[in-house]
């Protein structure tokens, strides 16, 4: 059963035409006013599904938030030609449909297949659940602090809410545990280039890069899980709950 965060969240338009939600009690944006869309691809398309060079990647978001980073997933994987995602993605409080129902992502993202969007969202919490032939999404509804993370991760999508409004989900329990999930050569791309997010990735054994940002942001991180001879910390499987 899903738990709605109670939150008051506002619609906005943001600078390249896509929405975005603010949340008010926060003083925080979904994404960047700049532009939803084009902040997504670059982040997480360019600098982060691209690097991976694999026929079949399972991806780990942290945040699934509107979904826009998940259409903008599947979008680039149904226009190759070779590559698959297992795409997993674990979020606290689901958005309801009466907030999703509003976002223009289906048709500024797919006009093609404006249907993708809200499959994403009615997707089923808790087990996999095929889009197309090339995109299996498995939705978690739980505690990134609390709950076992799935494993063999080709790419992480950090993607939690800043962590001066959720310092929780940046500390280096949150880092070890990222680094424990991931395959060797997995990458992990963030919005965030904060000097203390960037030591901390690099403790739990990412290497880490900075590279441009997106319109409205000067940098971003980049990490790869590299053969090092940081022990991995070990997890108790703790099922992720509402």
């Amino acid at each position: 059963m899903k738990t709605e965060n109670p939150i008051h969240r506002e619609l906005q338009l943001t600078a390249d035409g896509s929405h975005t939600l603010f949340l008010p009690e926060m003083n925080e944006h979904y994404h960047s006013v700049n532009g939803a869309r084009q902040e997504s691809e670059h982040i997480f398309i360019r600098a982060g599904l691209q690097a991976v060079r694999k026929e079949e990647i399972h991806l780990l978001e942290i945040g699934f938030g509107t979904g826009l980073n998940a259409l903008l997933t599947l979008r680039h994987i149904e226009g190759t030609a070779a590559q698959r995602v297992i795409y997993h993605t674990i979020e606290l409080y689901p958005l309801p449909h009466s907030i999703t129902s509003t976002l223009n992502y289906g048709e500024l993202v797919c006009p093609a297949h404006p249907d993708w969007f809200q499959a994403l969202h009615e997707a089923a919490w808790d087990e996999e659940v095929r889009i197309t032939d090339r995109f299996l999404l498995h939705k978690i509804q739980g505690d990134s602090n609390v709950c076992a993370f799935p494993t063999a991760i080709d790419l992480i999508y950090f993607d939690a809410f800043a962590p001066e409004k959720q310092p929780e989900m940046w500390t280096q329990a949150i880092y070890e545990k990222l680094y424990a999930c991931a395959n060797p050569d997995a990458v992990l791309v963030t919005y965030c280039a904060k000097g203390a997010v960037r030591r901390g990735l690099q403790a739990a054994g990412f290497e880490m890069e900075r590279l441009p940002g997106p319109p409205g942001k000067r940098h971003i991180l980049r990490g790869r899980k590299r053969v090092t001879s940081v022990r991995e910390p070990q997890f108790p499987a703790t099922p992720c709950l509402p």
